[in-house]
């Protein structure tokens, strides 16, 4: 399939780093060091820049996408074949627009050309040749616009990885984005290999940029609402490949006016994509181009140079430049973090203990550090959390543990994060029943979160052991080991309050993880999962109290894992 390309004789444009020789070395006059949160792209070799300095002066536009930077070999050219640097044309631009007060981005590649990891395969020349870039223009953004066969090359985009974890370590306030080609459906395959590229690096990507354009999906395709689908279905790979993806990492860049497939990005559309963005607090709204923000003169059919429909000058760019985004960019949005509980409470028996995963997300601005504490909690309840300390839009888990000597009875203990921004609370509800007989406890589980490194007192079918991982949390977990003919079922029986209603958890990860209890009362549930996630099913004793409980995987399936079971 035609995927989403940045205008025709336009995307071969592409900037490219001549001086392969250059140390890696700080940049030094950087402007900024947020990713900018409305920055179209300009055609640099078009002779229509003239618009981009109305869009500044007159508009109000902070920042914008220089295109295209390309490589050839191990040098880099601008698409209109000089050299960077030393561009007599696009540099005074350049330069133009910062004294009027605008921050630029160095965008590389496009449909027609790739950035310089594709076209060279020596690591410190690539280094190298993006160093140049910052170095002689200044600038803390990098952007990649990867499209065609060259998203398909995971050697390059290996090499690609590598060069920004080594920029990054030289310039700290660098940051860099991926222009990728998408469908309404995300990413493709190959989109979704370039995250994974960042990960295995041990890097992110700060801003996933998603060419909302082109889907060739027929021309009465409403493309705001198309926006906004591939948005959220590419945050959702991003998550998949790591969890601390979030709309702040997110990027959106539709064409506007009349796409090469036939179908339009009208102003009503900018504007159901700027009103999602400012929900969500998506990283950075962008479009191509601002030499296309205009209307066409007589029959033309030029997209490089306009819209193709009828708009006022500048309109898209009216629509978007008041959007301040979710890290700070044009405008600056004040970051903040939300912080929330699931479960949001539990019971208890004493000598016994429960868990709960504190989430937390970047709800504008960029992610930073949070210290999770708890205060509230009774005399002989501890609480701790691992980690203690996460990444807004990542999550940690709040273990409480419950003495023996413990009061029955509900305790509100709030959980508080803690960034530089401020701090946010959520209230966890602890009961705690009694462990003896009448009105409400029961037994507890012993060696619940297996950290005596030994199954007992479980009693283990096969070879189900105690293992020390994967582990949802402290040291050790269970690893059930299913056989042709048997389950691998691990057993504790426990002597409960007759009469009474309990709640069994665990956290499970697995093909067909199952946990329930047996004898006194029947009940279970499973998941199949390949991480953890929590497992919960009630039950009513009988008039003995004396339930076994258990968990198990499945006949000829795959090893299970199960740690922190908590019975209240």
């Amino acid at each position: 399939m035609h995927l989403a390309r940045f205008a025709a004789s336009a995307c071969a444009l592409a900037l490219a780093a001549t001086g392969v020789t250059v140390a890696l070395a700080p940049a030094g006059s950087a402007a900024g060091s947020s990713v900018y949160s409305v920055a179209p792209y300009v055609d640099m070799s078009n002779g229509q820049e003239g618009l981009l300095d109305t869009a500044v002066t007159g508009h109000g536009l902070k920042a914008y996408t220089a295109a295209f930077v390309l490589g050839e070999g191990c040098t880099q050219i601008w698409g209109d074949t000089l050299p960077i640097g030393n561009d007599s044309y696009t540099d005074p631009e350049i330069a133009r627009a910062r004294s009027e007060g605008a921050s630029v981005i160095i965008s590389s590649g496009g449909a027609s050309g790739e950035p310089l990891a594709w076209t060279c395969a020596t690591q410190s020349s690539i280094d190298a040749g993006y160093q140049a870039v910052i170095n002689d223009y200044g600038v803390t953004q990098l952007d990649f616009d990867v499209e065609g066969a060259a998203i398909a090359d995971t050697a390059a985009a290996a090499r690609q990885m590598q060069a920004m974890k080594d920029l990054k370590s030289a310039n700290p306030n660098l940051r860099f984005s991926m222009t990728l080609p998408v469908l309404t459906s995300g990413l493709t395959g190959d989109g979704v290999n370039i995250l994974k590229a960042a990960k295995t690096a041990g890097i992110k990507i700060d801003v996933v940029n998603v060419m909302t354009m082109d889907y060739y999906a027929g021309t009465g395709t409403e493309m705001g609402q198309a926006a906004v689908s591939a948005a959220k279905a590419t945050l959702a790979q991003m998550q998949s490949v790591d969890s601390g993806y979030t709309y702040a990492n997110l990027g959106i860049t539709p064409m506007i006016g009349r796409n090469d497939d036939g179908s339009t990005f009208t102003l009503a559309d900018a504007g159901t994509v700027e009103s999602f963005a400012a929900q969500n607090g998506v990283g950075r709204l962008s479009f191509w181009s601002a030499n296309r923000d205009q209307p066409c003169g007589g029959s033309a059919n030029s997209l490089s140079t306009c819209s193709e429909i009828s708009q006022n000058p500048l309109a898209f760019t009216d629509a978007f430049v008041p959007y301040e985004g979710g890290t700070g960019g044009g405008g600056g949005a004040t970051t903040d973090f939300s912080l929330s509980l699931s479960p949001g409470s539990a019971s208890v028996a004493q000598g016994g203990s429960a868990t709960a995963t504190v989430a937390t997300a970047v709800t504008s601005g960029s992610a930073e550090s949070v210290g999770l504490t708890a205060s509230g909690a009774p005399s002989g309840v501890s609480v701790s959390f691992s980690p203690t300390s996460v990444t807004s839009g990542g999550s940690s888990t709040l273990t409480a543990t419950v003495g023996s000597s413990v009061a029955a009875g509900t305790y509100p203990i709030t959980v508080t994060g803690t960034a530089a921004s401020g701090g946010h609370s959520a209230t966890y509800s602890l009961t705690v029943t009694s462990s003896g007989g009448g009105g409400g406890g029961g037994g507890s589980l012993a060696n619940a979160g297996f950290e005596t490194g030994s199954t007992s007192p479980w009693t283990c079918a096969g070879g189900s052991s105690v293992v020390s991982g994967p582990v949802h949390s402290g040291s050790h977990s269970l690893q059930v080991t299913p056989s042709s003919s048997s389950t691998g079922e691990c057993d504790q029986t426990v002597t409960l309050s007759a009469n009474h209603t309990y709640t069994l958890t665990a956290w499970v990860q697995g093909p067909y993880a199952y946990i329930g209890v047996s004898g006194g009362a029947g009940a279970s549930t499973w998941s199949n999962s390949g991480s953890w996630n929590q497992l919960t099913v009630g039950f009513t004793t009988g008039s003995s109290g004396t339930v076994t409980v258990y968990v198990h995987g499945w006949y000829g399936q795959s090893d299970v894992n199960a740690d922190d079971f908590t019975l209240g």
